[in-house]
């Protein structure tokens, strides 16, 4: 693996995965602004490298950004190469109910063990500068979006202790800089982080943080893996390098980091503190999350390598880099879920658009009626999966990841009187469409095969303009069964509660193609599907927003579903609705003006403009 994060630097552009940025770039909007256009290129682009930034430490961006890079980032050429030996890691060495002498049986070896485990050293590169008089203005801490509450950090190597087991967490909970020497600690309630809060709270003792940045790579991704409650994820990073992570004493708290970080920030929460008022922040759903009380971080110390690199990273409409963090997850822990949680997966896909927790599809072997039903059931049940929003469930021979095929394919086995189920579970806290913030309803779809629905015919004919013609707030349609999908995608003028509208449309138009009508606001494109199956995963509570119809005329039922925007007028609705992320027009203008000195390629137009109503 590597020894810090500029050898991965060094990789990245011995491959050609790197740009270098030398002409001044603001962190403020800027850099968050060049990032967007150039992730949202065809494989993610490149990774960016601002060298001129008005501070000491360069910036890096999307390194992550591309499946190439993700596996780069790994030490390999695919990121399945990888899959069965994070899958023994998981089910042999985590198992809480085998032994210690199991556990080295497992990996072979005592000496084997020992090579792994993060290992205490007593100096590091990270500590070539120590600054007690703690200033994170030193730092190219980003503005990622407008609406931003301020600057973030957001590629931060949180580490804390439970005060239980003493066993360590690595998270990553974005930072909002309040001052030279404050900031917030973004923990969401369903994190490690956030338990580990509220035991420090109970002992009424003061919590030792320490925020490490850069280092190699695998301790950013180990940062973002799905693991097993008190699991040390510098093992599992010791595990992935073949060579235990070298940890080195904080100056002023009592935790340990890695020694080869390249910029670590030291400090403490006091739980028995007032909480600040933290965000909104453009977040990776493609809304801004609102704010939020969260505890405050008080930075008493910052330490870093002399030729220190900020990574830092962009979430927003996606696709963005946090988009190859989740497929890699998706690759490597399925086998996880395929020993431990539901043997008869065979595949699972998170789809770009889902932002990881609103879509998920899953392959599986069915032997037996209501084997999808028993699937839904395990996966919400379990980690990360109990946040997710819809899943689709197959046992068709297809390939998840192709929309298109997919969706033609499973919908042939589909009947929305009898293969839709609902339940309902904790909810993402960036989920701003549930009914009640972090608690929420879900919706699955059992497309394995069944016998087809005799009531559909696909050849019947679908009069647009009579469609059109019905009402005056409908503005246009989609009409998918031209590519077999018996889908349709209207974009209406929200005057009114939309599944109502739609149920009296059932019974006076012949819509009996279609199986599922999904609504849209106007202002946006209904011809594109990728925008607007992004919108149904943000915008629905599947409870409140869907709709199971049988029309009493033309006898076809259609599953409705409403993915507009809510308001507390029409749907019953008094949370706050967010704005989508969109960067300003002072700073578009601006790098367009740019573009050419930045050396960077041919000029690519903001991706913002789709979005900006």
């Amino acid at each position: 693996m590597y020894k810090n994060l500029k050898e991965f630097i060094e990789v990245l552009e011995k491959n050609g995965e790197l740009l270098r940025i030398n002409k001044f770039v603001d962190p403020v909007l800027e850099i968050a602004e060049i990032t967007d256009r150039i992730s949202k290129t065809p494989k993610g682009g490149k990774a960016l490298l601002f060298e001129n930034n008005g501070t000491n430490f360069p910036v890096l961006t999307n390194a992550f950004g591309s499946d190439y890079r993700m596996s780069l980032s790994l030490g390999v050429q695919d990121i399945s190469d990888i899959a069965d030996k994070i899958n023994q890691f998981i089910v042999e060495f985590t198992s809480p109910k085998i032994t210690f002498g199991q556990k080295i049986s497992a990996l072979g070896s005592i000496k084997q063990l020992a090579s792994i485990l993060p290992q205490t050293v007593k100096s590091g590169k990270c500590q070539e500068v120590i600054i007690k008089n703690a200033d994170l203005n030193i730092l190219p801490v980003l503005k990622t979006w407008p609406d931003d509450g301020g600057r973030f950090i957001t590629l931060p190597l949180v580490n804390t202790i439970d005060p239980i087991t003493n066993i360590r967490n690595l998270g990553m909970y974005r930072l909002q800089v309040f001052d030279k020497n404050l900031t917030g600690m973004h923990w969401h309630k369903h994190k490690v982080g956030a338990r580990h809060y509220n035991e420090y709270k109970k002992l009424n003792k003061k919590i030792p943080v320490a925020v490490a940045l850069g280092g190699d790579p695998v301790y950013t991704y180990a940062a973002t893996a799905p693991l097993p409650d008190n699991t040390d994820e510098y093992i599992l990073a010791g595990f992935l390098r073949n060579k235990g992570v070298k940890l080195v004493k904080c100056i002023t708290q009592n935790i340990e980091v890695p020694a080869d970080s390249d910029i670590v920030i030291e400090g403490y929460i006091d739980p028995n503190e007032e909480l600040i008022w933290e965000g909104p922040f453009g977040d990776h759903t493609g809304f801004y999350s609102l704010p939020d009380y969260y505890p405050k971080f008080h930075v008493t110390c910052i330490t870093h390598r002399k030729d220190a690199v900020y990574p830092a990273t962009l979430v927003g409409v996606p696709p963005q880099e946090d988009a190859y963090f989740a497929k890699a997850t998706e690759k490597l822990f399925l086998p996880l879920m395929q020993k431990s949680i539901a043997p008869e997966v065979i595949d699972m896909h998170l789809p770009q658009a889902g932002v990881a927790h609103n879509f998920t599809s899953v392959k599986i072997k069915s032997d037996y009626e209501g084997q999808a039903l028993k699937v839904m059931n395990s996966l919400w049940g379990n980690g990360q999966m109990a946040l997710n929003k819809c899943l689709f469930i197959t046992d068709l021979d297809v390939e998840l990841s192709d929309f298109k095929k997919f969706a033609a394919k499973s919908l042939k086995n589909f009947n929305p009187k009898t293969d839709v189920y609902y339940s309902q579970g904790p909810m993402d806290v960036l989920d701003h469409a549930s009914e009640k913030f972090t608690l929420g309803s879900k919706i699955g779809f059992d497309f394995t095969n069944k016998i087809k629905n005799e009531n559909y015919v696909e050849n019947q004919f679908f009069d647009e303009v009579k469609f059109l013609n019905y009402d005056k707030k409908i503005k246009k349609t989609n009409n998918l069964t031209n590519i077999k999908i018996p889908i349709l995608l209207v974009a209406i003028s929200k005057k009114m509660n939309v599944l109502n509208f739609a149920t009296e449309i059932l019974q006076k138009q012949d819509l009996s193609l279609f199986k599922i009508i999904v609504f849209i606001d106007d202002k946006f494109d209904v011809s594109d599907l990728y925008s607007v199956a992004w919108l149904v995963g943000n915008n629905i509570a599947p409870l409140r927003d869907t709709k199971i119809v049988t029309s009493s005329i033309y006898k076809n039922t259609v599953l409705l579903v409403d993915a507009t925007t809510k308001m507390p007028e029409f749907d019953d609705f008094d949370r706050q609705w967010p704005n989508i992320v969109v960067m300003n027009s002072k700073t578009i203008d601006a790098i367009d003006k740019k573009w050419n000195n930045l050396e960077i390629g041919d000029f690519i137009p903001s991706p913002s403009h789709k979005y900006k109503h």
